[in-house]
Parts: structure tokens; sequence; C-alpha cells
């Protein structure tokens, strides 16, 4: 099972199981990890819903690894269903993300999907996928600058350089540090803390804020969805060869 799911009182914890692969997505796992939320934001019983990583890493992205094998690349149409899976959707809970290790490329841009970050104080975060010319398409170019601002979000999509949890937190990357091993422990508090909230109230400031910008957040996705496809079918998938066979590793160019 690549996505496996836990209760904690009113939390669901929310894990990706592929510690092999750093949690790499592929096209199953992104079905599964989607599901799992929609089961948790349609439970009664669960009042936040936590992302986290198994093995001490959050999500190093999709799985390129995958791109060849039309069953398990990610999914790339143009509608609600995001290729890391629940990344266009709205759910209508709140949602924390636990980080350990690493969350990059479309790990960032899933846990740039929650609205709370918790992370570990020697994580590390980027938009690495610059380095093997994969573009932004889970909602990094919509959400990254709406949490820290316009002018950082373009410095770390152009350079792709790691950002560190000290860094994150300065910059609001990240909402809150843990010591390292206790990212999930924080986020599950954290979540339990909101949980005993009056839930009314913080449900509709939670939907009131996160609509409180300029253009309707689907159609930016959707705009981003465009902008991303055109990069692949210019000639994306030969960068992602080339990084599979070797190049861009260590922050070289591809």
């Amino acid at each position: 099972m690549s996505v496996r799911t836990e209760t904690r009182g009113r939390v669901r914890v929310i894990t990706i199981d592929r510690p092999e692969v750093r949690n790499a997505v592929d096209r199953a796992t992104a079905a599964a990890l989607l599901d799992a939320c929609q089961r948790a934001d349609a439970d009664p019983s669960v009042a936040v819903v936590v992302v986290t990583g198994a093995g001490g890493t959050f999500c190093a992205g999709a799985d390129l690894h995958a791109v060849e094998d039309p069953q398990r690349r990610n999914r790339l149409e143009r509608d609600v269903r995001g290729p890391m899976g629940p990344t266009r959707r709205t759910p209508t809970k709140p949602v924390i993300a636990a980080i350990e290790g690493h969350a990059v490329a479309g790990g960032l841009e899933l846990a740039l999907w929650c609205d709370l970050r918790v992370a570990a104080d020697d994580a590390v975060l980027g938009v690495f996928c610059r380095r093997w010319g994969v573009p932004l398409i889970d909602g990094g170019t919509v959400r990254l600058p709406r949490v820290v601002g316009l002018g950082r979000a373009l410095d770390l999509v152009l350079t792709g350089r790691p950002v560190d949890a000290q860094e994150a937190l300065a910059m609001g990357l990240v909402t809150a540090l843990a010591p390292s091993g206790r990212a999930l422990e924080s986020a599950v508090d954290l979540g339990s803390r909101l949980a005993e909230l009056p839930q009314r109230t913080l449900l509709a400031d939670l939907a009131a804020t996160r609509a409180a910008f300029d253009r309707p957040l689907p159609d930016a996705l959707l705009a981003e969805h465009d902008s991303g496809m055109a990069a692949i079918e210019a000639g994306g998938m030969a960068d992602v060869a080339r990084f599979r066979a070797g190049g861009g590793r260590s922050g070289a160019p591809a």
C-alpha cells in the first residue's frame, strides 16, 4: 500500500509510504492520496487532516522513473485531478503538512496545498524540478507567491535552490519547526488544538481566507497546467531523460 491512514482523535494522518523512492508519487500513489484525502474530508468524525511521508522524507515529487510507463506515470490531463493527487481540489477542513527530510519539486507543491506546514528543524524545501526541466504543475506557481510573496517565490521558482528549515520559517514557507523526527507529533498536536475550537466559524474563516485572492484558484491552476504542458510538449521529457541518465544530480545543470 503506497498510502496509509490512521486516526488520532479527530485528526486523520495520511502517510505516503514509498520510502524506497523518497516517497515520490506515481499514478497509483496519486490516486490513493486523492482518495484518502477525499475520504477524510467526507468523514464527520475528522476535523483536521495531516499529510506526511514515511521513512524520514516528506516527498521528492513525481516519480520520474515512471514516466515511460503509461500505467504508472502521473496524470497530465487538464482537469480537477492534479498529477500529485489532491492538489487541484479544495478540502473543506484544515490540512497540515508534517515535513521531515525533503519536500521538493511536486513534494513542495503538495506541502503548499496544505494550509499549514510543520517542518523538522533539519528539513529542506525547494523547487528542485528546476534542475531537470520539469515545470510546476501542481499549484506551485499559484500557491507559493500567496504563501511567501512574489519576490521570494520568484527566487525559489527561478533558481531551484534549497531552502533550509530556518530560512523557510523566516519567510513564512513553513508555519512552525519541530525537532528532527518530531514533525508528525507536532503537526498532530496542532491539529488536535484546532479540532477543539468552534468548528463552524473556523471552517467559514478558512474558506474565506483561501478565497481572498483576485484570480479564482481553479482557473489559476488550469492556467498553470496549460503553461506547464506547453513546456513539456516542447521537449520537457528530453530533460527528464537527461536527469534519469545522471544529469542535474546534486544541483548540477542537467
